[in-house]
């Protein structure tokens, strides 16, 4: 038996529908062409000469990739379009107050804490349970969306924005609230805020674009990244903790961490392999069904198992290179993640040099406030995804010890 989407609810269904009927009245809002993305940020007042660099190439390939693979709805379609201008706007917007604020825009930043690791390997909950601390700063959805916006003073409509975003997404696919918890005040991995230049592995979470991901392979994020502290030197501004970071994507891109926030204290949390891709490919489905309604379960296991031994590929390269040694690597397995959560932390807080908090009470505290399946149970099981957890483990045996734990 191969994963299936949960039925769509009579509401969800007469959204979908109603988007289908606009897609039908307006085809321009919809279409996945470079030129329609353009004219609507022309619109709004944005031009070429103000979109970060490499822009061009990175909106083409994702554009492409939607429109001839996404598969889309017309919500999936219509979320394509609004991401790609979105992005461009802000890096727009970014390169815009640079420019209005040079003696503030190159505030200093304190060696960060970032973790990664792959899809569904506990590395949400860590950084949550971290940014939980007042001493440290996680990022909100509405500082990653609009950071300029921060950099003066938080933005009363900030939260309610995002609010509404998130009440959206949970009506249209209500397993998106168990799968990955979202909200205005829960904090969000980087993703969300990286790809001003349209170079971003997000992307190809919520969207079936192999064609997209095969280029972002080949493709150099040095920028991508340098604007990404950019983006946090803006949430600086006024704000002196320090940046706990987190995205899986990460993991495939260390070596740019280590370019642009030398010190970093990078947690890699390792987890078993079969479950690590189970898992990951239930997410993908789960997301992906949002925006199609054409989702291949054995397609997006197939994906999934690239895109993570890509991933792993080049953390354990990472690991031999000269940039290594920019960073503090500390591993985290999952089972002592869930098990032994303080003595994780202590290990991190040591590496940091910070006091720790009364961990005791700081977990209780935190899962008192986040219960564990609080809006259901995420179960996944590898063969649903056309994968044989033997090959698997043999495949993935041949990157070592360094990427993954079995």
């Amino acid at each position: 038996m191969t994963w299936q989407p949960t039925p769509r609810t009579a509401t969800a269904r007469a959204i979908y529908e109603a988007a289908e009927q606009d897609r039908a009245s307006r085809p321009e809002r919809y279409l996945l062409k470079p030129s329609a993305v353009l004219d609507r940020l022309a619109a709004r007042g944005f031009h070429e000469d103000q979109f970060a660099t490499g822009w061009r190439a990175g909106l083409e390939a994702f554009l492409r990739s939607a429109d001839e693979e996404g598969r889309l709805n017309a919500v999936g379609a219509r979320t394509a379009v609004q991401s790609a201008i979105g992005r461009l706007t802000a890096g727009a917007k970014i390169t815009q107050w640079r420019e209005e604020n040079p003696a503030r825009a190159d505030v200093p930043l304190a060696p960060p804490i970032v973790i990664v690791g792959g899809w569904r390997t506990g590395t949400t909950f860590l950084f949550r349970l971290l940014g939980s601390d007042p001493r440290l700063h996680a990022q909100l959805p509405a500082e990653l969306a609009a950071p300029w916006l921060f950099a003066e003073s938080a933005p009363n409509a900030g939260p309610e924005l995002s609010a509404a975003g998130t009440e959206m997404l949970h009506t249209l696919n209500p397993d998106m609230a168990f799968v990955h918890p979202s909200g205005p005040t829960l904090p969000e991995e980087c993703v969300l805020g990286m790809g001003t230049d349209m170079r971003n592995w997000g992307f190809t979470s919520f969207m079936r674009l192999p064609a997209y991901a095969a280029w972002l392979a080949g493709e150099d994020f040095g920028d991508s990244y340098a604007r990404y502290r950019e983006a946090l030197q803006m949430l600086a501004c006024n704000d002196d903790r320090r940046f706990v970071l987190k995205a899986p994507a990460h993991t495939a891109e260390l070596r740019h961490i280590a370019r642009e926030f030398p010190g970093a204290i990078v947690i890699q949390i390792h987890r078993d392999i079969v479950a690590t891709i189970a898992s990951g490919a239930s997410l993908f489905a789960v997301y992906q069904s949002t925006y199609s309604d054409d989702v291949d379960a054995v397609d997006v296991g197939c994906r999934q198992a690239d895109q993570t031994e890509l991933w792993f590929r080049r953390a354990a390269e990472f690991r031999s290179s000269p940039d290594r040694d920019a960073v503090t690597l500390i591993d985290v397995d999952y089972r002592e993640l869930v098990d032994d959560t303080v003595r994780v932390l202590e290990k991190i807080y040591s590496a940091v040099d910070m006091p720790a908090p009364a961990l005791d009470e700081f977990i209780s505290d935190y899962h008192a406030a986040h219960p564990r399946d609080a809006h259901g149970t995420h179960r996944y099981e590898l063969a649903d995804f056309g994968l044989d957890a033997a090959e698997v483990r043999e495949r993935f045996a041949l990157l070592g010890g360094s990427s993954f734990r079995p």
